[in-house]
Order: C-alpha cells, then sequence, then structure tokens
C-alpha cells in the first residue's frame, strides 16, 4: 500500500476506533452486534466523505470498504481493547504480535491474546498515537505520549524494535486514595499520618523516592491533600498525572520536539516559568535532569514546601543522584556547594518500594540533616523490616520508629502542629 493511503487509513481509523471506544465496551459486545457496529463506524466515516482522506484511500465509495475493515478489526481486536477499559489493570505491555503482559496488583502475567500478524500490532500504535496528534512512523518511531484519559503510552517500532512493535501503556487510574487510604491498604503505618501532615503543613520539603513502578506518584497525590486550601500550587510533570483535590492549581506538562518542527519545551524551562507565577508551592512530578538546580533554589527563596519524586534505591542514592543533575546544570558549583544546596533544601526523604507480592509500601522516612564534612547526614525515622515472603505468598514485616525525635519536629510544632511523643517510638506489623 502507498504511503498515502496508510496515513489516510490511520487517521480513518483514529477517528473511527476512538469513536468506538467511546460508545462501545468490547469486553461485552457479543458477535451478533457486528452489523450495529458496522453501522457505527460508516456513521463516523460518512463525515469523511470529499475529504483528502477519502481521496486518498480511493474515493468516497471506498469509505464503506473501510468502514467494513475497521469494524471487524475491532471485533478481531476485542480482548486487547477490553484491558484497556479494565480497572484492575496497571500496565499493558505488547512486546510483538505474540507476546502481551498485564500488571495486576503489581505482578505481571502473560494474557492469551494474540494480533494476527505484527502489521495489525502497527496498525493498533498508529491509531493510537494519531488520535493525540503524535502519529508513529518511519520519520517518528519512538513516541512517548499521554493518551485523552490521561493514560501513558510509548511506542517504539520496527527496525528500533527488533521483534515487532512495541507498546507499553501505563493505563491512567483515578488516584483517589488519600494518606488514610495509604494506611488503610498497608502501605504506610497509620502511626506516622500526623508527622506526614504535619510535615507538609509545616511546608517541609519533601523529595519521594523509589523504583519504578513503586507508587511515586500515588503517594505524591496523597501527600498534596494537606497542602491548605489558600495556597497556589503549580504542578509540573512530563506526563500529567498528579490528581490534586482542590481548585487552586495549575498543571504544566512538558513537551518533546516533534518532527513538524515544534520545539521541545523542558521540565527545567517549565520550573524557571513557575517561578513567575506566584506560586506558593511547586510540585514537579519527577526530577530527572538539570531542573533539579532549579526546584532546589526555588525551595530555598520562598517555595517552602514544595515537593517532588526521583528514581533511587534509597534516600542516600536519592541524594546522590540530586548532586548529579546539580551538576548537570550550567551554574558554575563546586561538588560541595552542590551536596550544601541539597543539605538546605531537602528536608524529607520518604522511600517507597514495591514488595516481592507487588504491593507498594513505604520503606523508610528519613530527614535530611546538615553538611558534616563533604558527608549529609542521614537520619531514618522509620524503618520497614521485611523478614520475608509468608505461606500467602505476601511480605511479612515490621514498621519500626528508630526512637529519634527529628530535628524539623520543632519546626513542626512552632508552625501549629502538635505531634504524640509515642509516634517516635511504635511497631506496626506489616498489613
Amino acid at each position: 500500500m502507498t504511503g498515502a493511503y496508510e496515513g489516510a487509513r490511520a487517521r480513518a481509523a483514529a477517528d473511527v476506533m476512538e469513536a468506538l471506544l467511546e460508545r462501545v465496551d468490547f469486553s461485552r459486545v457479543e458477535e451478533g452486534h457486528r452489523a450495529e457496529v458496522r453501522r457505527m463506524c460508516r456513521e463516523t466515516l460518512a463525515a469523511r466523505r470529499g475529504t483528502d482522506v477519502a481521496a486518498a484511500l480511493g474515493g468516497d465509495e471506498a469509505l464503506d470498504a473501510v468502514a467494513v475493515e475497521l469494524a471487524d478489526e475491532a471485533f478481531a481486536f476485542r480482548p486487547f481493547y477490553a484491558l484497556l477499559q479494565d480497572d484492575a489493570v496497571a500496565d499493558v505491555l505488547v512486546n510483538g504480535r505474540d507476546r502481551v503482559y498485564v500488571e495486576r496488583e503489581g505482578r505481571l502475567a502473560a494474557v492469551e491474546f494474540a494480533f494476527p500478524d505484527e502489521a495489525a500490532v502497527l496498525r493498533v500504535a498508529r491509531w493510537m498515537t494519531t488520535r493525540i496528534g503524535r502519529p508513529v512512523s518511519d520519520a517518528r518511531p519512538m513516541v512517548d505520549a499521554r493518551l485523552p484519559d490521561g493514560s501513558r503510552i510509548n511506542v517504539v517500532i520496527p527496525p528500533l524494535a527488533i521483534d515487532g512493535t512495541v507498546l507499553s501503556i501505563r493505563r491512567f487510574r483515578r488516584m483517589g486514595l488519600d494518606l488514610d487510604g495509604l494506611a488503610r491498604s498497608g502501605s504506610v503505618p497509620p502511626q506516622v499520618l500526623p508527622l506526614l501532615r504535619a510535615a507538609v503543613g509545616a511546608r517541609l520539603n519533601v523529595l519521594v523516592a523509589g523504583g519504578t513502578g513503586a507508587g511515586k506518584t500515588t503517594f505524591l497525590n496523597a501527600l498534596s491533600a494537606s497542602i491548605g486550601e489558600g495556597e497556589r500550587v503549580v504542578t509540573i510533570e512530563d506526563s500529567a498525572e498528579l490528581q490534586l483535590a482542590r481548585t487552586h492549581v495549575v498543571r504544566l506538562e512538558t513537551r518533546p520536539s516533534g518532527v513538524d518542527g515544534t520545539a521541545e519545551v523542558t521540565t527545567r524551562a517549565l520550573v524557571r516559568n513557575a517561578l513567575r507565577m506566584r506560586p506558593d508551592r511547586i510540585l514537579v512530578g519527577e526530577v530527572r535532569g538539570a531542573e533539579a538546580i532549579d526546584m532546589l533554589q526555588a525551595m530555598n527563596t520562598g517555595h517552602e514546601g514544595s515537593m517532588s519524586t526521583v528514581h533511587a534505591n534509597s534516600p542516600r542514592d536519592a541524594l546522590a543522584r540530586l548532586e548529579t543533575m546539580v551538576g548537570m546544570s550550567d551554574v558554575a558549583l563546586d561538588e560541595r556547594a552542590g551536596k550544601g544546596q541539597i543539605a538546605r533544601s531537602i528536608d524529607l526523604v520518604i522511600q517507597l518500594r514495591r514488595l516481592a507480592d507487588g504491593r507498594r509500601v513505604v520503606e523508610t522516612i528519613t530527614e535530611v540533616g546538615r553538611l558534616q564534612g563533604d558527608v549529609i547526614t542521614l537520619q531514618d525515622i522509620v524503618v520497614l523490616h521485611v523478614r520475608g515472603i509468608g505461606p500467602d505468598g505476601r511480605a511479612a514485616g515490621t514498621f519500626r520508629a528508630t526512637g529519634v525525635r527529628p530535628a524539623f519536629a520543632d519546626r513542626i510544632e512552632r508552625a501549629g502542629h502538635r505531634l504524640d511523643p509515642s509516634m517516635w517510638r511504635f511497631e506496626h506489623a506489616l498489613g
């Protein structure tokens, strides 16, 4: 097929599939409904008559044939579309035509579904990316973007993907969990909820760290619920996922450079611009580059109470990553000055971990102290001790307070938040 036909078909497919997914739950559609779905396809494509798309497809008379093709394709792929509508599915991963996986409750599992051929996978990738204005193609063989429902999609096509088109879809999930909900789910011991709420209320700068899929965004969202309603919050993300339960929030999203000539807008550019928007707090969905220096400076210049996440396996590793990122900026700081900036800016690191049974939990809550020599001092306040996997397949362990009252506790109390002394000494079984 010609490139014009393929491009026109992809645009037509994007229109049709989007309309169908809004009107049809393919997990429940029976074979007998095929005629009705074909009718919906024809109605959707009818608006294309006389357009350049119709011309590229071979004229108006060809639209009916394409409508039938797309309807039949929708039926063939309905198990796949059902995965995209399943609230229990966190990720849908396609590693080629016959290797499809999903993540449920933190665990990956293969599903019994295969596309008929590689061309079918590519068609699905094209309509999903075309509907958001960033179609994958030979000129753009990798696409990372946000779908209309908020889900994130990453596509890599051959020849970059050696074994066939790869789709990675992180599904949008309504993050209704607040801190109480996280405690009920066992992600955090209830004894520390007053501390976390007070830390946010007293405008401590918080860094949420963890590996991929550890629940950093969910936890950051839960923390943000403790921000006062009278404060102006600006969020900055690569892909907008935060869902702050408040009215006064400004949401900003980065933009990659495009083959159509659109200029890249980086996280650093948005952080710098946010400082001119009169924010009380800035929430950076994830800090990963030179924007770290701007975020740290903001935390030190009237924007206390700001928060971010970082990929790291421990609080010490999180600070080391920040050091590296500060060094990536054009601000001339020697190593000790960079560490000093971090020590003065970050008050609290909350380390998250995904357990072997798939649960996402708080592993440590750590105070960031002063710079002593060339080392930033850290003091654990709460630590999760995991003993192993029980006979039921679930991880067993205990959250323990270390008995240390953090230095920032005085700051919290000066801000009007009273903390029960017993919170510095407790044990709580991992649920």
